[in-house]
C-alpha cells in the first residue's frame, strides 16, 4: 500500500479541518468549539433566519463535507473520525447551534452508523423543541435490487438543491421535499483500479494489477464485480449503461467525481469519454471532473446523474459561496480554429556529388552498425535508447540518399535539410539537438565557405540551447576538441582529439547534463558516454 502524508492518525481530521479554515476562500467558515473533541464546521455568517442544512459523516471524503459549507449549500458539517460516523453529541450540538425557528434538514448517506447517530441526534433535538427532518441519500445503483443502497457522490446534488430551496426562504417541508425529490432522481456508480490507503495498513492491495473493481464503496468496501481493466471508454460505457438502466432519462446533469487518486490527465480522459457516452448524449450539464466526494487516495472515479426539472436546473446554477463546488458547465462542441501551418518545408532540387555521398553513407552506416553498442552503453548510464535513436536518424538520411532525394552538391542546403529530417524521426532531446546543430551549421556555411567554422557554429548553438559544455559528460566532450583540432591541425588531428575526448568521459564520475546527471558516480565510473562514443566512431570511420 502507498504511504500517506500525515502527522498522526489521532490528529489527522483536526489537522485537515484547520487546513480548510486557514485557506478558506470566502472567510465565512468557523469551527464549532464546544470545549470537547467535536469536529464541526459551520457558516460564520449564519443568521438562523432560514432552514438550516446539516450534513456529515466519517472523514476521508474531503472536500466533502466541509468544502460544501457556505451560502447556497450547507449550513454546517459534522465530521467523524476516518470513515466513522460522528458521535450523537457532536451531531446534536451542531443541530442546536444552527437551528432557528425555520428548522433544520439533516442530510446523510445511507450507512448504518450515520443513520443511527444522526437519527438519534435528530430525535433528541425534536425532544428539545427543534423542528428537524432527515433525508437519507441512497444513490449507489451498483447492486441491483439492493434494499439499502449506499449514499455516495450523488449526495452533492442533494446538498445543492436543498441548499438552494432553503436559501429562497422556503419552509422545512418544502426543503425536505426538494431533497427527497433529488434523491429519487439521482443515481451513481464508481469504479477503481486501486482501493484507498489507510493509516498503518500494510495489507496487500485487493485489486490485482490489470483489473478494476466496479461498484466499490467510498470506504474501500469491495465492489460487486471485478472486471478486466480495459480502455477508459469501455469502463465509462459499462457505467453509463448501468446508470441509464437504473435511471432512464433524456435530460439530466452528470457529476464526474475523482475518488482521490487519479491525475488530472486521467480525469480529463474520463470527462471526454463521459461526454461522448450514451449518458453524455442527453446530458444538459456537467459538474467536474473534480475530486468532490473522495475515498482518501482511491485510484478511481464515480459518475452521478441527476434527472432535471426546472427547480433542479435553477438550483445547479444558483450562486453558492463554498470552496469545493466547481460550478456547472454546459456541453461544448470541440472547437477547432483552421490554421495554416507556418513551419516552412524546405524546397530544393536534388543534386549529386559522389564525394559527399560517400562520406554521408559512411557516417550513416557507422551509426547504424554501432546501434547495439550505443544502446548497451546507454542502458548503463541512461535509458538504453541512444543507439536506436541515432540509428533511426541515420536510416532516414540513408533512405533519402539511396532515393537520390538530397541536395548533395549544395553542402549548406544539405545540412539544413538533414536538420529538418532528423526532427521527424529522432525522439527525445537528441533529435532536436542534432537538428539545431545541422540547421545552424548550414546557415553559417551558406554565408561563409568554411566547413569547420560552420560545424563549430552549429555546435555553439547546440551548446547554447542544450545547456551542456565540455566536461559535462556528453557528446560535446568529443565534438568540441575534435573541431578545434581539425580547425588548427587538420582532420587527422580531429580524429585523435575525438577519441581522446570520448576516452575522457571514462573518468568523469559526475554528469551535469542528460539522463546521466541523475546517476551516482559508481554507475558512471569507467563507462564511456554513448554520445561521445558515437562521435569517436564517426570520426574514425571518415579517416579510413
Amino acid at each position: 500500500m502507498a504511504d500517506l502524508v500525515i502527522n498522526d492518525r489521532e490528529s489527522w481530521v483536526n489537522d485537515s479541518i484547520d487546513g480548510t479554515l486557514y485557506t478558506q476562500q470566502h472567510n465565512n467558515l468557523s469551527r464549532l468549539d464546544f470545549g470537547n473533541d467535536i469536529k464541526a464546521i459551520a457558516r460564520s455568517d449564519w443568521r438562523k433566519d432560514k432552514v438550516a442544512i446539516i450534513c456529515g459523516g466519517g472523514s476521508g471524503h474531503e472536500p466533502a463535507h466541509a468544502g460544501f459549507v457556505g451560502k447556497g449549500m450547507l449550513t454546517a458539517a459534522v465530521c467523524g473520525d476516518l470513515f466513522a460516523a460522528p458521535s450523537v453529541d457532536a451531531v446534536l450540538n451542531a443541530i442546536l447551534h444552527v437551528t432557528g425557528d425555520a428548522g433544520c434538514l439533516v442530510i446523510i448517506k445511507n450507512y448504518t452508523g450515520d443513520r443511527l447517530n444522526f437519527g438519534l441526534a435528530c430525535e433528541k433535538a425534536k425532544e428539545m423543541g427543534r423542528k428537524v427532518e432527515m433525508a437519507i441519500v441512497s444513490d449507489d445503483i451498483s447492486i441491483p435490487d439492493n434494499p439499502k443502497p449506499r449514499g455516495i457522490a450523488g449526495t452533492l446534488f442533494v446538498h445543492k438543491v436543498a441548499g438552494y430551496v432553503a436559501e429562497q426562504g422556503e419552509d422545512l417541508a418544502a426543503v425536505t421535499k426538494a431533497a427527497q425529490d433529488t434523491i429519487d432522481a439521482t443515481a451513481s456508480i464508481g469504479i477503481a483500479l486501486q482501493s484507498c490507503t489507510l493509516p498503518s495498513d500494510n495489507s496487500e492491495e485487493r485489486i490485482a494489477k490489470g483489473k478494476a473493481e466496479l461498484g466499490l464503496g467510498i470506504h474501500g468496501e469491495a465492489g460487486i464485480e471485478t472486471i478486466d481493466l480495459s480502455q477508459c471508454k469501455e469502463l465509462v460505457r459499462i457505467m453509463s449503461d448501468k446508470l441509464l438502466t437504473a435511471c432512464p432519462s433524456d435530460s439530466h446533469a452528470v457529476l464526474i467525481n475523482n475518488l482521490g487518486g487519479l491525475s488530472p490527465i486521467e480525469m480529463n480522459v474520463v470527462a471526454k469519454d463521459v461526454v461522448e457516452s450514451a449518458l453524455g448524449e442527453n446530458a444538459e450539464y456537467f459538474i467536474g471532473p473534480a475530486p468532490l466526494m473522495t475515498a482518501i487516495d482511491m485510484k478511481g472515479f464515480s459518475i452521478s446523474m441527476l434527472k432535471l426539472d426546472e427547480l433542479k436546473r435553477a438550483a445547479l446554477f444558483a450562486d453558492s459561496q463554498t470552496s469545493a463546488w466547481p460550478g456547472v458547465s454546459t456541453k461544448q462542441p470541440l472547437a477547432f480554429a483552421p490554421c495554416e501551418s507556418q513551419s516552412s518545408t524546405i524546397k530544393f532540387d536534388a543534386s549529386q556529388n559522389d564525394e559527399v555521398a560517400s562520406a554521408l553513407r559512411t557516417v550513416c552506416n557507422t551509426i547504424i552498425d554501432s546501434e547495439s553498442a550505443l544502446n548497451h552503453l546507454d542502458a548503463i548510464v541512461g535509458d538504453g535508447d541512444t543507439g536506436s535513436t541515432f540509428a533511426s536518424g541515420a536510416r532516414k538520411v540513408l533512405a533519402e540518399l539511396d532515393a537520390n532525394q538530397l541536395p548533395l552538391n549544395e553542402p549548406a542546403l544539405l545540412m539544413t535539410v538533414i536538420g529538418q529530417q532528423l526532427t521527424t524521426v529522432m525522439g527525445g532531446s537528441s533529435g532536436v539537438l542534432l537538428s539545431i546543430f545541422f540547421t545552424a551549421a548550414g546557415r553559417e556555411l551558406a554565408g561563409n565557405d568554411d566547413l569547420v567554422a560552420a560545424l563549430q557554429a552549429g555546435l555553439a548553438r547546440m551548446m547554447h540551447y542544450g545547456g551542456a559544455a565540455v566536461g559535462d559528460r556528453t557528446m560535446i566532450d568529443a565534438l568540441f576538441p575534435a573541431f578545434e583540432a581539425w580547425k588548427k591541425d587538420g582532420f587527422a588531428a580531429g580524429v585523435l582529439a575525438a577519441k581522446a575526448g570520448a576516452e575522457s568521459t571514462l573518468t568523469m564520475t559526475k554528469a551535469n547534463a542528460g539522463r546521466s546527471s541523475y546517476l551516482n558516480s559508481d554507475t558512471l565510473d569507467g563507462v564511456k558516454d554513448p554520445g561521445a562514443f558515437a562521435v569517436e566512431k564517426v570520426f574514425e570511420s571518415l579517416s579510413k
